[in-house]
């Protein structure tokens, strides 16, 4: 739950409505307050207030000009506005003929901007910046990522606000945009997109969503030499709306970790891309992860990462930014975008992909007295399947490829790290390894 703004809080209600100033201001015309040393303003001021109205702050507890007041129950005043859980800091403070109300608010939308860098095996080293806030808008969270280097530029943005219809769906907003120019690829290509969803959590470990939204995208810059392919599918850009469909769910609690108890999470997602076009497509997309106790320090993880992008209508064709290259994070041993279909040097991707893992972890932490986890692992799997072969020029049959080796994770301060050594065992002819991996983020 978002924190709630100030109206949302009960006013002079049950328990503390002795507390609040109007039952005490009426006793006191009553009784002839101002004749035994109660003080009448002529103003009321408030000072202070960042995001909740002065005339609220005024009338919740009955600040009021022209009604006399005796000190005790000044005091009374700032005890009923301190109740109201919202200000730090309350203090009435008589000045001449005016009532000064001196608050100091809660932060009721706290929020962070930091700095980062990271490296990872896939994009290489990147300069970000990040922006959150809750209650950007009433009840609204937002935030907005920035990330930047010369073959990476990244920018994304977040609404998120729970609770729109009952208690139960969520309203999200998410904005994309993206420019992928990689020394090792023939090509570039850009996206942005926006989309709006709703989010349901029929418990706390199940998570459904449904987005509407719109896409534009471009294949463009292909070098002269690369694969007939790539230049066949070159494009200035295809946009066009999209719908998509998810299911999360997971065994684990929140602050769950994996260690000790037999657990599993699996996830769904299903894109329809480019509707209303002749280039519409179907991308569905599967993960699952299961932990195997071995112990208490000691666990077997077992990956499995899938997914099928496919033309709607059966007529068009799949592009390369449309397809499935996995390596690098995703395929240990092997180089980034490099697994799958190839021609003339290129990477092409493939309509379907599969890649499966089986890790045996250990736990370290209570041996160095800080975060460790190190593990033995083999990955196995594949990329393939091409609409256009060129004539059956290219080979996009399924060809299996398998890698093993060990992996680490820990932190530096309060920066995680996690590397891996892998050496493939099981490749094509073409492939690129990557024997060594790394992935860390520091914030500042």
């Amino acid at each position: 739950m978002l924190p709630q703004y100030f109206w949302s809080v009960p006013r002079c209600a049950g328990g503390f409505l002795r507390r609040c100033i109007v039952p005490c201001a009426v006793f006191s015309l009553v009784t002839g307050a101002s004749a035994q040393g109660g003080q009448t303003f002529d103003t009321v001021e408030v000072q202070g207030a960042e995001f909740i109205p002065e005339h609220d702050i005024q009338m919740t507890c009955g600040a009021v000009a022209g009604v006399p007041y005796l000190t005790i129950e000044l005091r009374a005043i700032e005890d009923c506005l301190m109740s109201t859980g919202v200000f730090e800091t309350v203090k009435l403070i008589p000045n001449g003929e005016t009532l000064v109300i001196a608050v100091k608010e809660v932060n009721t939308r706290p929020g962070r901007i930091e700095a980062s860098l990271s490296y990872a095996s896939q994009d290489g080293l990147i300069g970000g910046l990040f922006f959150e806030r809750y209650n950007l808008l009433p009840d609204t969270y937002g935030s907005v990522r920035l990330e930047y280097n010369p073959e990476v530029k990244r920018g994304s943005g977040r609404l998120y606000r729970t609770d729109v219809l009952g208690s139960d769906i969520d309203l999200g907003v998410k904005l994309g945009w993206e420019e992928l120019s990689f020394d090792d690829s023939s090509y570039s290509k850009e996206t942005k997109q926006i989309e709006t969803y709703l989010a349901w959590m029929p418990s706390q470990k199940t998570r459904v969503e449904m987005g509407v939204g719109y896409r534009d995208y471009r294949l463009f810059d292909v070098d002269d030499g690369a694969s007939a392919l790539l230049v066949s599918e070159q494009t200035a850009g295809i946009s066009a709306p999209f719908l998509r469909f998810a299911l999360k769910h997971s065994s684990l609690s929140e602050g769950e970790n994996g260690w000790g108890t037999w657990d599993y999470s699996v996830g769904i997602d299903q894109y329809f891309w480019n509707l209303g076009t002749d280039d519409s497509l179907s991308d569905f997309r599967f993960e699952s992860r299961s932990y195997v106790p071995l112990g208490q320090m000691w666990r077997m993880l077992v990956s499995l990462d899938a997914g099928r992008v496919s033309s709607l209508d059966g007529n068009n064709a799949t592009r390369v930014i449309d397809r499935f290259a996995p390596g690098a994070g995703s395929f240990r041993g092997f180089a980034p975008r490099g697994v799958g279909p190839h021609d003339n040097g290129d990477a092409l991707g493939g309509n379907t992909f599969a890649v499966s893992s089986i890790e045996i972890q250990g736990n370290f932490e209570g041996l160095v007295n800080a975060p460790l986890v190190g593990g033995v692992f083999v990955d196995t799997g594949a990329s393939w399947a091409l609409d256009d072969t060129l004539g059956r020029a290219i080979d996009d049959g399924f060809h299996r490829r398998s890698s093993v080796g060990l992996s680490l994770a820990f932190e530096v301060g309060r920066a995680p790290v996690s590397l891996f050594v892998a050496k493939p065992f099981d490749k094509q002819d073409g492939d690129k390894e990557q024997v060594f991996g790394l992935r860390l983020s520091t914030a500042f």
